[in-house]
């Protein structure tokens, strides 16, 4: 099929995704005469480039979950279209520091001075690169291509009638694209790339909101960082902020460095904090009771002491070559968690020999035939390792693997005192596991799912397992407990928060707690079962606060979305959620649309593909895991996973099948 003459497309959302599908269209661009056009239009309220997540003049305070060298919003792999302009961010972060473009404003600048290779930098200057990449890529346009962007927002998505293509026979779909500023746009094909949407509150989330007006308390909802109004919270009065993933951090920084406090080095080496006094007490509560486990100090982003031997994407590819499609818990978990024990086991004998009972080659030895996949039945392997480190390993070194997510689990505390001070000493602990890096045997464990998450993200996708293991195990159990331990913030931020406990700023509620109101008092509540609990009446010790904040990101589901366009699509029909079975046979909807592969095209509802129209990033979440990571650029060491640069490739399958390619 040759390129048509004209060709235009509607690109709906301007954030990384958007920008890596303009530049795939621009890249892979090739006229086929001089009368040859491309027109791409963008449509976004928020500025093209950063999107609405990573607007340049948001609060620096709010880091990026990963170093300088991770991200990229350019692909590197062979076989794709050279790229017209643009760099890896940590290489625009080396070309800034050497001749800084005279648009960076002075923060920006001070920011790029500081910050290396190894370092987190802040959402705020991600943005800057991603604005930056647009425009070097703007002044490139190929011959024949035009841009045009519309800050507002599409509403909705329709077919057109058929019309002439003016290639002399036939006729093809068009769309028509409504804008809320009343415009419409008629393009030949769609790129939904529309990242995170604000989503309809949970029954409980409705029920807090609806008490909040009733008794004149503070309830902020869901929501991006950036988008809260932290100057709402009241200073001194206690706040309650559910969650302590990496939201929860980027409040407890407004709340405190964002009023004006400071952390300040100690001589033993802990920080301390200075308050300034406008900060509320911060009542933090989550279903663990801890926050997720902070990041190790490496030299890139795998450990190098780490190198997967049963989990490996070799391993997972002979299911598909077999014709047998695996099961989560039964046939891939099994493999990694061989690798997360070895990668404990074989640290803990090179860095704690006094931890090994025998002779650690002895040990290992042993360790590694017990692990061996093919040795014995599955249903034994487990109980051989154990019977392995009865013999080699000091009780009181053994590893809890499933226990590493949940520090607190099968202890309960007499007081919230007790209960504080059993969370700073798992937080100093794991700050200083963290600063050991490749010599700490937790965080090689950590390491080794890490690694393991890459290899996974490709095994699982596109139906790569069972709809009931994707239900129960990927999503069920396994993803929310590797994300408490890989998932987590610089290790920085462990120590802040327990200075932060140290100084009276910060308290906890306690494991499993439960949220209500005191409609006597007029408050907040908050409860766990495991701290103060009063055997008379089996309750636990009640926090009570006048604010409560949500520090989680929004659904994210495509069902209870509050997107304009995509109520449309889905009520007309063209897209719709996509269901999988659980083990009794009961279907349930995921939270991505259902689409049919490449490039990511949506089913309508009646189960046909919707042609001309192509998906893109978060909504994808039903047939990939892990989509609201970045593209991994590529490390100058270490594993390179398919996993790492999946949405630059879905990108340019969605390009190449736009330009007939």
């Amino acid at each position: 099929m040759g390129i048509s003459q004209s060709i235009r497309t509607a690109v709906i959302g301007a954030g990384p995704r958007g920008t890596s599908v303009l530049e795939r269209l621009l890249a892979n661009w090739v006229p086929a005469g001089p009368d040859a056009a491309l027109h791409i239009d963008v449509v976004d309220p928020y500025p093209a480039g950063p999107g609405h997540v990573w607007q340049p003049g948001q609060s620096r305070l709010y880091l990026m979950n990963t170093q300088s060298f991770y991200p990229t919003v350019i692909p590197e792999e062979p076989g794709l279209a050279r790229p017209l302009a643009g760099h890896t961010f940590d290489r625009w972060r080396e070309l800034q520091r050497e001749q800084p473009h005279p648009a960076l404003t002075a923060e920006e600048r001070a920011e790029l001075t500081g910050l290396d290779s190894a370092d987190f930098p802040s959402r705020a200057l991600y943005g800057r690169y991603l604005r930056s990449t647009l425009e070097e890529l703007l002044s490139r346009l190929p011959a024949g291509a035009t841009v045009d962007f519309h800050s507002t927002t599409a509403t909705s998505v329709r077919h057109t009638a058929a019309r002439a293509t003016g290639d002399g026979d036939g006729s093809r779909v068009t769309f028509d694209v409504e804008l809320a500023d009343g415009g419409v746009l008629t393009v030949d094909s769609v790129v939904l790339a529309l990242g995170h949407l604000e989503s309809r509150l949970s029954p409980e989330q409705r029920e807090l909101q609806a008490a909040a007006e009733e008794f004149g308390l503070l309830y902020l909802p869901p929501a991006a960082p950036a988008d809260v109004d932290w100057s709402l919270v009241p200073a001194v009065k206690p706040v309650l902020v559910r969650g302590m993933g990496l939201n929860f951090f980027d409040a407890m920084g407004q709340l405190t460095e964002g009023r004006g406090g400071r952390f300040l080095p100690g001589a033993d080496g802990r920080l301390s904090y200075l308050p300034s006094g406008r900060e509320p007490l911060i009542i933090a509560a989550s279903r663990r009771g801890t926050p997720y486990r902070a990041k190790a100090t490496l030299a890139g982003y795998y450990p190098d002491a780490v190198t997967l031997r049963y989990c490996t994407e070799s391993a997972l590819a002979k299911f598909a070559e077999t014709g047998i499609r695996p099961a989560f818990d039964h046939d891939l978990w099994p493999l990694l968690h061989r690798d997360a024990l070895w990668a404990y086991y074989s640290t803990l004998a090179r860095s704690q020999p006094g931890a090994i009972l025998t002779d650690a080659k002895e040990f290992l030895k042993a360790l590694e035939h017990a692990l061996h996949p093919h040795a014995h039945s599955a249903a034994k392997w487990e109980n051989l390792v154990d019977t392995v480190l009865d013999i080699h390993v000091r009780p009181a070194h053994r590893l809890n693997l499933l226990g590493l997510a949940a520090p607190l689990a099968g202890r309960s505390f007499g007081s919230r005192a007790e209960l504080d001070g059993a969370v700073v000493e798992y937080l100093l602990d794991d700050a200083r596991r963290s600063a050991l890096g490749e010599d700490d045997p937790v965080k090689m464990t950590i390491g080794a799912l890490h690694h393991g998450r890459a290899v996974l993200k490709t095994a699982v996708a596109d139906g790569g397992i069972t709809d009931e293991s994707w239900v129960a195990g990927l999503r069920g159990w396994f993803e929310s407990f590797v994300e408490g331990l890989a998932s987590g913030p610089p290790a920085l931020r462990a120590e802040q928060l327990a200075a932060l406990v140290s100084a009276g700023v910060v308290r906890f509620v306690g494991p499993d707690p439960k949220f209500g109101v005191d409609r006597k008092a007029g408050t907040f509540t908050a409860v766990s079962p495991w701290v103060g609990n009063r055997a008379e009446d089996g309750a636990g010790e009640v926090v009570n606060a006048v604010a409560m904040v949500e520090a989680l990101a929004p659904a994210n589901r495509v069902a209870v979305n509050e997107s304009p366009l995509l109520e449309q699509l889905l009520a007309e029909g063209l897209v719709r959620p996509r269901l999988m079975m659980t083990v009794e046979g009961t279907p349930v909807p995921t939270s991505g649309l259902d689409v049919a592969p490449h490039p990511y095209r949506p089913l309508g509802a009646n189960g046909s593909v919707t042609e001309g129209l192509y998906v893109l990033g978060l909504q994808l979440s039903a047939v990939q895991w892990g989509t609201a990571i970045a593209a991994e650029a590529r490390q100058k060491s270490g594993p390179v996973y398919r996993s790492g640069q999946r949405t630059l490739r879905d990108a340019d399958e969605i390009a190449r099948a736009i330009l007939g390619r």
